[in-house]
């Protein structure tokens, strides 16, 4: 999971039209249409739309969309009445208001989604889905709350990342697991390898020079003139906030594993470690994937313009090199290796403190 770009791709719109206002409107009427054969060969479908306000100052007043001529937004977009979309409105040089149309409302689904989320949740695990609900809305806030903000206001984002993992990381254990030795352990557990992943993914950041701005998403923090943020910070700090998101169900897993074993009568230390250790190798070989996947889904795009054979990936060597593209495998590596330490680390700890 990449989780510090999905918070910047969710904040985004709130920076993205900052000096224009912005408003929720309902198309009512189409007004022209045109079907345009650019010289490229390029088929344009534009249109002229008549939009009423649905939110704010503009809240029932009707403006217009001129989609027509606008080759600079082309949209391939065909609006109906009845569709639900964002306007900007834009004071043009001579003082004249402009209105365009930046994107669908899409709330609704949203939410819609979110609540099927929440009711399986709760079906399917009870009162422990209850809780892991809380823990979710209670670690973004950690980290719409306190990472974000800090980052934005040029603090170091490996330090705020690490302190705001250690918050998430104690809210999900103790919250999901409840206050036992079991959750300290757990919790030890995932810190000592969340730092291990840390201090590895630095480590090859610096020497593979990577400078945190290898993705789109960064291309637009860097074109809202932020100069507060560290780059490379930022990225370190997005491998250490995607990695916890799954070692606390690896590391756990494992501590409750060892504590089975303990309580099913095993007496020896070496036995319980042996037999624990077993059970997370296999659940490591499909977390490992699981990241794996993740990573690789998240960067398709990136994937197809390398099979598509385009000229600047031409060669393994080229694709490697390319920063993008190597960001993304330092990312998946340190990820997946702090993965597996967590599985020695964690069997380990289980077998030393839950052992009497």
């Amino acid at each position: 999971m990449k989780k510090i770009i999905f918070i910047i791709l969710l904040i985004f719109p709130f920076f993205a039209f900052a000096q224009d206002a912005s408003f929720q409107a309902e198309v009512i009427e189409i007004l022209a249409e045109q079907n345009t054969v650019l010289p490229d060969g390029q088929e344009v479908f534009q249109q002229n739309v008549k939009l009423k306000g649905l939110s704010g100052d503009f809240k029932d007043e009707e403006v217009v969309f001129e989609g027509i001529g606008d080759y600079d937004v082309v949209k391939k977009n065909l609006y109906e009445v009845g569709d639900k979309v964002i306007v900007v409105e834009n004071m043009s040089h001579d003082g004249s208001r402009e209105y365009y149309i930046t994107d669908y409302v899409r709330t609704s689904p949203i939410y819609y989604l979110l609540g099927i989320f929440f009711v399986i949740m709760i079906a399917v695990g009870r009162w422990k889905g209850i809780r892991a609900i809380l823990s979710l809305v209670l670690s973004f806030l950690v980290i719409i709350k306190y990472i974000i903000p800090q980052i934005l206001s040029g603090a170091d984002p490996i330090v705020v990342s690490i302190i705001g993992s250690f918050l998430i990381l104690l809210i999900v254990v103790y919250l999901t697991e409840g206050y036992s030795k079991k959750s300290h352990i757990a919790s030890i557990s995932i810190f000592v390898s969340l730092i291990l992943t840390m201090v590895l993914s630095w480590f090859f950041v610096e020497i593979a020079r990577l400078s945190g701005l290898g993705s789109e998403e960064i291309s637009y923090l860097v074109s809202l003139d932020i100069f507060t943020i560290n780059f490379q910070g930022l990225l370190l700090a997005s491998i250490i906030i995607g990695t916890l998101g799954v070692l606390d169900d690896v590391v756990i897993s494992q501590i409750s594993t060892v504590e089975e074993l303990i309580n099913s009568g095993v007496k020896i230390k070496k036995e319980i470690f042996s037999s624990a250790y077993k059970v997370g190798v296999s659940h490591i070989s499909s977390m490992t994937n699981t990241l794996f996947l993740a990573y690789a889904g998240a960067s398709f795009p990136l994937l197809i313009l390398f099979v598509s054979g385009q000229s600047a990936f031409s060669g393994l060597t080229d694709v490697i090199n390319n920063e993008a593209i190597a960001t993304e495998i330092v990312r998946t590596l340190a990820g997946s290796i702090g993965l597996v330490l967590s599985v020695p680390i964690s069997t380990w700890m289980g077998v030393v403190f839950l052992k009497k």
